[in-house]
């Protein structure tokens, strides 16, 4: 082993050991139970499928009565929490920026009927082209994206969305939060370039953009292809009279006649797609109107202008038929080299689903079985830190793969192989968690007396339906005339 690397090994322990150091000190109840519970979700043989599987980990001391009673009546210092996220090193883009992408996951509880502030989620792939609605608790999750192929992220934030919410609003506040955050741990400095926060068609990219204009940062997202944007007023001529209009022409993303010349236009072969081809459109913007989440807007309402791209590829990895993408960037006056950046940064985006796959599937994020959503949050709060654990540990673990599986190089690990030799790493590490005092059980229930608490029963939350609304669903009660002959 090399100097170089001896020292870079070193100073990835140290990091590790530092943040599990801060970790446990945002633990402020029952943090002995919580902080092993989540090295037992790191140095378990196999994806995580229930609490109590866990509670047989050597690295969980404590029976299985005191991991139920940390997850229910434990806390976390949240706010802490999300500093030490905020703290730890984060990949950037070969330009040195922060890209950040933000999209939502449910945690799909359909029968908790007794857990409060369930929402309908929308979930994909449940049957033939259905989109279901489940019940469930939605999570606003931000990670930090690396620069390549990769299945690795960095989470730097989780918020769990209450009836009612807004989405924009709510996501807004969120991600306003966590860049101040980031400014004031040093990730972002004066002169350093602007943060991209990469988004999907179910997030307002203009809206968005509109309400974090005082922030350094960039909003990409796509666009469904059923748009209507307009372009901006063209230059008044003289002794022209009347109002002047607010909006020019159309650009409609399903006429191509509406869009005419690009600004820009590029072509680069990948190795996936085939040929992809990138035509912008500079300082484009919605009409807005007094709807949706504007419908709180007093006086006139903004002009949010941005730049268009549009992504042609010739196929899909898959085989299916590719669609032309449409992509909203906050900025204007795109140069070639913009187009390219920020078509490529939102595919990048799509790593954060392997993020969301790891956290079900093999760190048992949504297996539990729990009640309250405080918990929830809780346990949620839990995956993030095991999973940032993982990511430090990184430099530190060995390929110890199947012996059907590839090798593979010690920089390109998966976070699931990593989790296989954390537990030869964890013995190296700072462990503030102390031993359980001996202890004799409680005497449980007295015999032949029953449980007469009544249990609650929870409705899940719908929007309440407007008077007009109401009016058009309500039955007619006039009677039908019979026919006759």
């Amino acid at each position: 082993m090399s100097l170089l690397e001896h020292d870079a090994r070193s100073q990835a322990l140290a990091q590790l050991s530092c943040f599990r150091g801060e970790f446990y000190a945002c633990l402020t109840a029952r943090s002995d139970a919580l902080f092993e519970l989540a090295d037992a979700v790191l140095c378990g043989d196999g994806p995580v499928r229930s609490l109590a599987e866990l509670s047989l980990v050597g690295e969980h001391r404590r029976g299985h009565g005191g991991l139920y009673a940390a997850v229910a009546r434990g806390r976390i210092d949240a706010g802490r929490l999300r500093r030490a996220l905020a703290e730890v090193p984060l990949p950037r883009a070969a330009d040195g920026r922060l890209v950040l992408a933000i999209d939502v996951t449910c945690w799909l509880r359909p029968d908790a009927h007794t857990s409060p502030e369930r929402i309908l989620c929308h979930t994909y792939g449940r049957g033939k082209d259905q989109h279901i609605p489940v019940p469930g608790w939605p999570y606003s999750i931000i990670c930090a994206l690396e620069p390549g192929r990769s299945s690795w992220t960095a989470p730097l934030d989780a918020l769990r969305l209450a009836p009612g919410d807004d989405t924009a609003t709510v996501t807004s506040r969120q991600l306003r939060d966590l860049l101040q955050r980031l400014i004031a741990t040093g990730q972002w400095q004066t002169g350093d370039p602007d943060i991209l926060i990469v988004a999907d068609a179910g997030y307002d990219a203009p809206r968005l953009g509109f309400l974090l204009k005082d922030l350094p940062v960039q909003v990409l997202a796509r666009m469904r292809s059923d748009r209507v944007l307009r372009r901006a007023v063209p230059p008044r001529l003289p002794h022209t009279q009347g109002r002047p209009p607010r909006h020019g022409g159309e650009f409609v993303f399903g006429q191509p006649d509406t869009w005419g010349t690009p600004d820009t236009e590029t072509v680069t072969d990948t190795r996936l797609y085939g040929t992809a081809r990138a035509r912008s459109w500079d300082r484009l913007h919605p009409k807005l109107t007094h709807r949706s989440s504007w419908a709180a807007a007093d006086g006139t309402l903004p002009i949010v202008e941005g730049t268009v791209i549009r992504l042609d590829i010739d196929h899909l990895p898959s085989g299916a038929t590719p669609k032309p993408v449409w992509l909203w960037w906050s900025g204007t006056d795109a140069t070639l080299t913009d187009a390219d950046r920020l078509w490529q940064a939102y595919l990048r985006r799509f790593d954060i689903e392997h993020t969301f796959r790891l956290f079900k599937q093999t760190l048992g994020w949504t297996s539990p079985k729990i009640r309250t959503p405080e918990a929830a949050d809780r346990w949620t709060w839990l995956i993030l830190a095991a999973y940032t654990q993982l990511r430090l540990a990184r430099p530190l673990a060995a390929d110890l793969r199947r012996p059907w599986e590839r090798p593979v190089p010690p920089d390109r690990l998966t976070p699931a192989r990593v989790r296989r030799d954390f537990r030869h790493i964890r013995p190296k590490t700072a462990c503030p968690a102390q031993a359980p005092k001996p202890s004799r059980p409680g005497p449980g229930r007295p015999p032949g007396r029953k449980n007469t608490r009544p249990t609650p029963r929870h409705d899940v939350h719908t929007p309440r339906k407007t008077p007009a609304a109401k009016q058009r669903t309500k039955k007619s009660t006039t009677p039908r005339p019979r026919r006759t002959g």
